[in-house]
């Protein structure tokens, strides 16, 4: 209920980044594909991706998306130190 009423009072109004981390083609149906479609259809997003092996973004939102084909540990760790 909460993500779902951040995204209802956001996404239109205010800037949104999302940031997927290591989500494969397993279930892309949770995460990564709401992302996609958010994304193409609110011009005030931004999509990243950091998976190792599988950091992609379709063409239709590839000029608002950062693929990152890192592993998650390195790609954090200068944050975390």
């Amino acid at each position: 209920d909460r993500y779902t009423e951040f995204l209802r009072s956001h996404l239109g109004t205010r800037k949104v980044l999302f940031l997927e981390l290591g989500v494969g083609m397993n279930t892309p149906g949770i995460i990564k594909y709401p992302f996609w479609r958010m994304t193409a259809e609110y011009r005030d997003t931004r999509y990243v991706c950091v998976n190792l092996g599988m950091a992609y973004a379709p063409g239709d939102i590839s000029d608002r998306s950062l693929p990152f084909d890192e592993d998650i540990a390195g790609f954090l760790r200068p944050v975390c130190v």
